[in-house]
């Protein structure tokens, strides 16, 4: 992503396009009215974040997964990234969700699911807290009480976020010939030290050209950053499902909780071709009345 947005940047002549705004009292409760609009996109984000956030998979796929399928069922999909509200709900919440989901298996069987969950881990075994069932009955007033922090600390960013957008937003300002430099490096640095290897550099640098390659033609990135970062994953649990099933495809239909998962992943993948069956059905019952 970033690479490409580079290298679009500078097609389009070195320099951000935006439109001026303010932030203040008014403008923020106008956006709030707004929300209960979108409370389907919501409830789905969220269900996507906690489904992606105990997997565990992290906050990022589940930002990319929550705003394709936002894209694909909503009727203004067309102006997602164009300052489209629903496509700025999506993808928050699912982070969001995602974030907090990941300490539940933290918590619950001592496996993080997320880098800052595995922080936390770290945290609590230096403390002499060893998470697990036994935590909840051991050390419930930490427990809960960090439950309760969660709570709290969304309010603290609220306020946090509020104060700080102006700031955030004076970035732009910078000339992009004193960004793109500073992108490019941190991009290089994130990919190097994943293996310490420089040929994961070189990676970046073709994948950052495909992701040019791809916007150019209009094609979504999202779907293929979601293999990315989920495909060795996806593959490992595919291969221990058939491991303990003895190779029988039942076991992904064998309770009703799998069954649902299956279900609803199934609808989503061919949620563009029933949508525009659906679409034609539609078209041609009036004719068909006549």
């Amino acid at each position: 992503f970033g690479i490409g947005e580079i290298l679009l940047t500078m097609e389009e002549g070195l320099n951000f396009r935006g439109k001026p705004a303010k932030i203040n009292a008014r403008v923020v409760w106008d956006t709030w009215k707004e929300l209960p609009r979108y409370w389907a996109t919501s409830l789905r984000s969220c269900l996507i974040g906690v489904w992606m956030g105990v997997s565990p998979a992290g906050a990022t796929p589940a930002s990319f997964m929550s705003y394709g399928i936002a894209k694909r069922m909503s009727k203004q999909g067309k102006n997602f990234g164009k300052g489209e509200i629903e496509g700025v709900v999506a993808p928050e919440t699912a982070a969001h969700a995602a974030g907090t989901a990941a300490l539940l298996p933290m918590l619950s069987l001592g496996v993080p699911g997320s880098p800052t969950a595995a922080v936390l881990l770290g945290g609590l075994l230096i403390w002499g807290l060893q998470p697990g069932p036994l935590l909840f009955v051991e050390q419930k007033e930490f427990v809960w009480g960090l439950i309760a922090s969660m709570y709290l600390g969304n309010f603290v960013g609220l306020i946090v976020v509020l104060t700080c957008v102006p700031l955030f937003a004076a970035i732009l300002r910078i000339p992009f010939s004193i960004i793109a430099p500073v992108i490019l490096v941190l991009c290089a640095i994130g990919a190097y030290t994943v293996h310490n290897n420089t040929f994961d550099v070189v990676m970046m640098m073709v994948f950052g050209v495909a992701g040019y390659v791809m916007k150019k033609c209009n094609y979504p990135m999202a779907p293929l950053v979601l293999a990315i970062v989920l495909g060795d994953k996806a593959e490992e649990a595919f291969r221990q499902a058939l491991l303990g099933s003895q190779g029988s495809l039942g076991v992904f239909f064998s309770n009703g909780l799998v069954g649902s998962i299956m279900t609803l992943g199934l609808i989503a993948l061919f949620w563009p071709l029933i949508s525009n069956g659906w679409a034609r059905l539609s078209s041609r019952a009036p004719k068909t009345a006549m």
